[in-house]
């Protein structure tokens, strides 16, 4: 079992948080960047539109799978080797995707680019065993901001793509789209690099033998699964919209590619950049008050967006924009819930949480799809989102308020920096 965080130099805690901020940011750029290449393969190899959500969503379903087992090889082994071999792989993968020959080439790769996803999990742990509970929660808000990365994605990708035509650069550098994942893959190798060389090795550490069965264990645990669906609210909704906007806005408000990478950005600015302050709140008012928070200000975008397909760009833009700040927030207090009640399972229970929130990320794209394919409605994502948010806050606050009956009678309280007994609901 990983001893949670041990007193350590604040300076290597920080040096961890650091890099893999670093190196999360730039494996998420990596993890959604079918959502804009994929728009010129589209053209390029006559996709239909189940085709071109397949693709994109391909590396999501990989990169949420493969959370557990990286968590838990986190929790066992330290999370700094595993996250650089994670990086490498990643990074080869990319390259791969630069050169693939057709559609089915791309089926095959689009998996292994899903391994960028795992880097959450694996990065989740690391944190967990050098940073201290008082701060933990902005530690993994800080490194949960590397969502940004799907910004770099949808600013920088677009404008690659315009730059570089196809063919203009000879065989080596086959430019259009193919230039975005070719520099991916030279930034990863970098990263890689940068993340061996700054950080501290993993500390020896005294780890009891554990079955498999005691490794999951945590996972019989009802509440283990809660926080996975409230992931799915915050975590998987926001990977699913980031992969749905840029064709959104292409195909409802007839953009061109960059600026419907803009405009995807400017949801995505907040849905990540403010996940360290969900950290923060959490830290310092509970994380339980902030999730509720988060909830409210979901559901107060979701419900006009559902109500109506015929809004003008800013109108929509505001209410993205309210979403974004909702599921930044939201994101950032579930992880300081699971830091809080599972602080030595960091690494198996993240890795599941994230598991179940990146599935949302993999499924949510498909229903979409399916909802305005069927039932014509424009507004497919948020009518899709809207019962799945009511539900989770429907089975949050019971938990809630039943966890707060149960401290006051045993005279507790929720606090940063005392963890809360395994199973405690």
């Amino acid at each position: 079992m990983t001893v949670p965080a041990p007193s350590v130099p604040a300076r290597a805690a920080a040096r961890v948080v650091t890099a893999s901020t670093v190196g999360f940011t730039m494996m998420f750029a990596v993890w959604v960047m079918f959502a804009i290449i994929g728009l010129p393969m589209r053209k390029q190899f006559h996709l239909t539109d189940a085709q071109f959500t397949l693709l994109t969503a391909l590396p999501v379903l990989t990169g949420s799978l493969l959370r557990l087992p990286g968590g838990i090889l986190a929790d066992r082994f330290g999370g700094k080797r595993p996250f650089i071999l994670l990086t490498v792989l990643t990074a080869l993968a990319s390259l791969a995707v630069a050169y693939a020959p057709g559609y089915p080439a791309l089926l095959w790769l689009a998996p292994l680019v899903g391994l960028a996803g795992v880097s959450f999990a694996v990065g989740s742990a690391w944190i967990a065993q050098w940073v201290g509970p008082e701060t933990r929660g902005l530690a993994l808000g800080t490194f949960g901001a590397g969502n940004a990365g799907a910004s770099i994605t949808k600013l920088l990708a677009p404008l690659l793509i315009a730059a570089v035509p196809a063919g203009a650069a000879g065989a080596l550098i086959p430019g259009g789209w193919r230039t975005v994942p070719l520099l991916f893959a030279g930034l990863l190798l970098v990263t890689a690099v940068f993340v061996q060389l700054s950080t501290p090795a993993d500390p020896d550490r005294v780890r009891a033998p554990r079955t498999v069965a005691q490794w999951l264990a945590p996972l019989r645990v009802a509440q283990v699964w809660r926080f996975g669906l409230y992931y799915v609210v915050f975590f998987g909704a926001y990977v699913a919209l980031s992969l749905y906007l840029p064709k959104y806005y292409v195909d409802h408000y007839a953009v061109t590619l960059p600026k419907a990478g803009l405009l995807t950005a400017l949801f995505i600015f907040p849905a990540s950049l403010l996940r360290p302050l969900g950290g923060y709140l959490s830290d310092r008012f509970g994380a339980r008050g902030t999730t509720v928070a988060a909830f409210a200000l979901m559901l107060l975008a979701l419900v006009p967006l559902s109500l109506s397909a015929s809004y003008a760009l800013t109108p929509f833009l505001a209410l993205t924009l309210l979403l974004g700040v909702g599921m930044g927030i939201g994101k950032a207090s579930t992880y300081k819930l699971v830091s809080n009640h599972f602080p030595a399972e960091m690494g198996v229970v993240g890795g599941l949480v994230g598991l179940l929130g990146g599935l949302g990320g993999f499924f949510l794209p498909l229903m979409f799809s399916f909802v305005k394919t069927h039932f014509g409605f424009v507004q497919a994502a948020p009518l899709v989102l809207l019962p799945f948010t009511v539900v989770s806050l429907a089975v949050f606050l019971p938990s809630m308020l039943r966890l707060r009956t149960s401290e006051r009678q045993n005279g507790t309280r929720q606090s940063g920096s005392a963890s809360l007994p395994l199973g405690t609901d």
